[in-house]
């Protein structure tokens, strides 16, 4: 695959080995830039459309944007880079890949700078620097003039301006002053505001022997700043200006290599880095924004919040180390205790430490914890300090040790985030702490383990780093037990791992080991919310929403979320980026595991049993109801006897807005549900859910989702004795057998089905049976048989009461009579459809009658007529995600811009029929676009190309076992092989016979 080059730092720019790549239009450039702007990342399909139409989408902007994605795709697809633009619920999301994006690798440079000066390596991290600022070409995704975009955009270009400053202020350590002067000078006439930028000139002055320019300077930023903002300069100016005015010493050049500081007031218990500390770069890059806050007029003050073993302590103290030159006056680090077995420290009781590392006797310190605080924060002023307080419980315990100078920094660690009380009066830098990425687990374990067991053997590290969640805890725990194995392969310990019974015992050798620093976060839950993180971990679901809590509970939804919110508050639960719908959470697997042992351990097995029962039973009856709005009514299936757990009216609403999308949103938990219950002998709701899901798997092709679900429910009903369920499960799978063209498959499953929903007198069910199994007769090519079952499906249907069963066999009727040759039959019955679908508010009925429509009416020759149904339909399908229904309406649309002559239209549409038939693995109708358009071609004197369609074509009827069509196909390239001038209107009469 050929490399793709994006640059956004400037014009958006794309091009391949040197060769532009052209977008087409201002919407496919805005959602260009979009992705662009967070490669890697979802962007969901409703910010996409606020950001194309400024905040104002209309109705069918969904579907315009998938439009635009698509022709997006094709572009990408032309110049080699297949798979650049991925779809991922709720969104789409530029998966980078080799790729190479300039914006990332200006982040890439500056941070490698950033390192180098860390490093005290200034030479090398000024030219990092200096290659990273020549990578602009401009204001970002300059001419986009998308809102959204421009705001975001912004944002970049202002993080240009802070690694200028930064570049500036290297070279200035460097001695490079003179250079600098008409830089700045002209770098400040277009930036005036910026006041690091005015020191930085003042300085470059100062130090060419300039005080009068330097002095004049900051007048001249004075003035400026108070006329165009009516504040005063910030202290970094003013402390500036008065060490110009005292000639201080200190604004004279360092030696390159020679510290600034001149005294390390360090404490000594301050505790060494890690030595196995492995990436994080990502991490540290945000914790340096603490530094560019360092003597302003508000403390800054950054929080690593995370689960017990994920690496807060490791970072926050590698951190320290890195800039603890920015910090002459002091590096203090206190631990608070605060989820230990002991009791937390008592502030009091660390101020008593902080103040004795200060030089400050014994005596002299003050028994009141408000005089202490006093104390320590006048022994703070003026000072450069940096102040770790790790552990801690919660901002009461840490408040009394907060500086009140801004020159000061503070890192707390915790597992319970801090932000609302730190947020507003500090400088606040929040950083929730997650797992370590898949290649620095693997350093990891290689620098604990020692050898070279993990590089030889990189699947098995890769899977042993996921089985203990990339989190450092437990990678460092595994990679010792490797260490003091030497005869144990990095697959011995896996397989040890893989034993969900025995992981946590694998990886808790001793009271340091990670069940104890889970348990330390569990202890201290209120009553309430320890039993929904218990229960929770009862339910086989991936990730979940909060009304899955109420269920287990069996209380409010909104009581439910505050106490799952509780667990993510203490690092217990995981939430996943939310957007319109409800947020979503989930457990890290170890996690899982220990809440599983907690349940076992502490829940009545009857109780855990009526939990599970609940959940099982909300999930069906969401699912009922969403089916229910999508076809109008209870339609189209059968259900068993277990009972369903009904939420809130109110928040069914909520959740069912868009039940498809409802449906796509739940679609992995409910085959994990569908598994479980099954597995727990509670077949009635594995096979209802199985069956009412079918609304899913089918309008989005999740075949494999549907085998799974209808064959574990199946084994579950034949185990229970259950006949309904049974015969339920047969006749759903035989429906699939045939959408998969296995019509053998599907005569065996169906006659089983039939039998036993007569045995049961089960009406509904039989009609079902019988619908299919005209469909059958249908592609054997018996249509007399199809037409006579056909009719007692809809006899059937019309005595259980079913009218979208009864509307959906109308339309299969008019099919047949079409294939009988009965056109005005077919448009009659098609019309009939239509209105009855269109009552009961069934999208993809209504849509399936309109192709049905133009079928016949192109039959008629009235392809004006099929052409404006199947644009309606194409719409509708469309904008309810339909692909199988948008392919066959598209299909639907070549056809019939065939019929009115418009080739090179009807060639255009039909290639997407194509490529859409394809996406949703429909061999049959793969085939018959490939069919017509093979005869455009013929008639376009492509007589290669459309030799190859109908070969493909063949193949496709022969593989699905569409006789009349292999036959048809037959008689169109003996004629293709005849070598006379075809003549489009009797091609098109032979290829509809």
């Amino acid at each position: 695959m050929l490399q793709v080059v994006f640059r956004i730092l400037g014009p958006l720019d794309i091009s391949v080995d040197g060769r532009p790549v052209s977008l087409q239009g201002a919407r496919q450039r805005t959602i260009m830039s979009l992705l662009l702007l967070t490669p890697d990342h979802v962007v969901s399909v409703d910010t996409l459309a606020d950001a194309v139409w400024d905040g104002r989408p209309p109705a069918t902007a969904r579907n315009q944007i998938a439009i635009c994605v698509s022709a997006l795709r094709k572009t990408f697809k032309a110049v080699g880079a297949e798979d650049l633009l991925v779809t991922s619920h709720p969104g789409y999301l530029l998966a980078s890949g080799e790729h190479r994006i300039d914006a990332v690798e200006f982040e890439e440079q500056v941070a490698r700078g950033r390192e180098a000066a860390r490093g005290g390596r200034l030479e090398e991290a000024s030219a990092c620097f200096e290659e990273a600022l020549a990578m602009w070409r401009g204001p970002a995704l300059e001419g986009i003039t998308a809102e959204r975009v421009e705001k975001d955009a912004a944002r970049l270009t202002e993080t240009r301006l802070d690694v200028y400053e930064e570049f500036v202020g290297l070279r200035l350590e460097l001695g490079r002053h003179q250079d600098l002067i008409g830089e700045l000078s002209a770098f400040i006439r277009e930036n005036p505001l910026r006041e690091q930028s005015i020191a930085h000139l003042m300085l470059a002055h100062y130090r060419s022997g300039r005080r009068a320019e330097a002095l004049e300077t900051y007048r001249e930023g004075h003035r400026i700043l108070a006329d165009e903002l009516g504040i005063s300069p910030g202290p970094v100016l003013r402390d500036l200006h008065e060490a110009v005015l005292n000639d201080l010493p200190e604004l004279n050049p360092h030696q390159v290599g020679e510290s600034p500081a001149t005294s390390t007031a360090v404490p000594e218990q301050f505790p060494p880095d890690v030595a196995s500390f492995t990436g994080r770069k990502k991490e540290l890059a945000v914790l340096d924004r603490l530094l560019e806050h360092v003597g302003g007029d508000v403390l800054p003050v950054g929080s690593i919040t995370g689960i017990g073993g994920v690496g807060k302590t490791a970072l926050a103290v590698h951190w320290a180390r890195q800039v603890a030159s920015r910090f002459p006056d002091g590096l203090f680090f206190a631990d608070m205790r605060g989820y230990d077995e002991e009791a937390p420290r008592r502030p009091g009781a660390v101020l008593d430490h902080l103040l004795r590392a200060l030089g400050i006797k014994g005596p002299q310190i003050p028994a009141d914890q408000h005089e202490r605080t006093a104390l320590f924060r006048g022994a703070l002023q003026g000072r450069r300090v940096l102040i770790v307080l790790d552990n801690a419980r919660s901002f009461q315990q840490i408040r009394p040790l907060l500086p009140g100078d801004g020159r000061c920094c503070v890192l707390v660690t915790s597992r319970d985030p801090m932000g609302g009380a730190l947020a507003g009066d500090y400088v606040y830098v929040p950083l929730v702490l997650g797992a370590l990425q898949q290649d620095e687990a693997t350093a990891l374990l290689s620098r604990v383990a020692g050898d070279d067991r993990i590089a030889a053997d990189p699947v098995g590290a890769a899977r042993l780093g996921e089985l203990c969640d990339r989190l450092p805890l437990a990678l460092r725990i595994a990679a010792a037990r490797l260490a003091a194995k030497p005869h144990w392969s990095v697959r011995t310990l896996v397989a040890r791992l893989e034993d969900q019974h025995r992981r946590l015992d694998e990886l808790s050798l001793d009271d340091r080991g990670v069940r104890a620093g889970l348990r330390l976060s569990y202890r201290d839950l209120s009553p309430d919310a320890a039993r929904m993180f218990r229960l929770l971990a009862m339910v086989d679901a991936p990730d979940f929403a909060a009304w899955a809590g109420a269920a287990l509970l069996d209380i409010d939804p909104l009581d439910a979320e505050d106490l799952i919110e509780q667990l993510v508050d203490a690092q217990l639960l995981e939430p996943l980026s939310a957007t319109l719908g409800p947020v979503r959470y989930r457990f890290q697997n170890l996690l899982r595991l220990f809440a599983h042992e907690c349940a076992l351990a502490e829940e009545d097995p009857r109780e855990r049993r009526a939990a599970t029962g609940r959940a099982y039973g909300a999930w069906l009856a969401l699912a009922v109801e969403a089916h229910h709005r999508l076809y109008g009514g209870d339609y189209t299936l059968v259900h068993s006897q277990a009972p369903p757990h009904r939420l809130p009216a109110h928040l069914v609403g909520h959740l069912l807005e868009n039940p498809m999308e409802w449906f796509e949103s739940e679609r992995v938990p409910i085959t994990r549900i569908v598994d479980q219950a099954a597995q727990d002998g509670e077949a009635a709701y594995a096979w209802d859910l199985t069956m009412t899901s079918v609304t899913l798997f089918q309008n989005r092709n999740y075949l494999e989702d549907w085998r799974h679900c209808g064959e574990r429910a199946l084994a579950a009903v034949r185990r229970a004795g259950d006949r309904l369920g049974e015969a339920a499960m047969l006749h759903s799978l035989g429906t699939l057998e045939i959408i998969q063209w296995k019509y053998d498959e599907a005569f065996t499953r169906l006659g089983l089905a039939l039998r036993l929903f007569e045995e049961q007198n089960q009406v509904e069910g039989c009609a079902l049976v019988l619908r299919n199994l005209a469909l059958c007769e249908r592609h054997r090519g018996d249509l007399e048989r199809a037409r006579e079952l056909g009719h007692q499906s809809l006899a059937g249907f019309r005595t259980a009461g079913d009218p979208y069963a009864e509307a959906h066999m109308l339309g299969l009727m008019a099919q047949i009579e079409l294939e009988r040759g009965d056109a005005r039959t077919c448009v009659e019955l098609s019309h009939e459809t239509i209105a009855r679908t269109r009552e009961l508010g069934s999208v993809r009925g209504e849509a399936q009658g309109m192709v049905r429509l133009a079928g016949a009416l192109v039959h008629q020759g009235d392809g004006v007529g099929a052409e404006e149904v199947c644009r309606r339909a194409l719409e509708l399908v469309r904008t309810s995600g339909d692909r199988r229904g948008e392919a066959h309406a598209l299909r639907a649309l070549g056809e019939a811009l065939w019929c009115r002559e418009q080739w090179e239209d009807a060639e255009a549409v039909l290639r997407d029929a194509l490529a859409t038939a394809g996406k949703v693995q429909d061999r049959f109708l793969e085939g018959r676009a490939g069919l017509a358009l093979g005869c455009l071609l013929a008639l376009r004197s492509d007589r290669a190309g459309a030799a190859g369609l109908f070969a493909d074509a063949a193949r496709q009827f022969t593989e699905v076992g569409a006789v009349p069509w292999q036959e048809r196909t037959s008689r169109l390239r003996m004629v293709l092989d005849g070598g006379e001038e075809l003549d489009s209107r009797e091609l098109f009469a032979l290829f509809q016979r």
